[in-house]
């Protein structure tokens, strides 16, 4: 069985909007699932008030979700190597 060639490296080029690059400010997530997607909806909860807003919703497959996780825990990490640990007080564990 003959080695099937490597293509070539292609070069990503990713063009981005101004209202995109403003970016969206997120103090909650929420993570849902079937057995063939993961929903991440981020949302803006204000100080007393009962409403909060979904600000960005990103729907993806399990194995880029994955590929995700381990790019954030990875980058965790490096921030936490260089700026000192992330502290989580009791009542910021996990959420449901």
């Amino acid at each position: 069985m003959a080695d099937t060639p490597k293509p070539p490296d292609m070069q990503l080029q990713v063009q981005m909007d101004d209202e995109v690059a403003n970016g969206q400010y997120s103090n909650l997530a929420l993570v849902n699932h079937t057995d063939t997607e993961f929903v991440l909806d981020f949302l803006y909860v204000q100080p007393q008030q009962p409403l909060a807003r979904v600000r960005s919703r990103i729907i993806t497959n399990p194995r880029h979700l994955k590929r995700l996780l381990l790019a954030l825990q990875e980058n965790v990490q490096r921030y936490e190597a260089r700026f000192g640990p992330i502290v989580l007080n009791d009542d910021e564990g996990r959420r449901h």
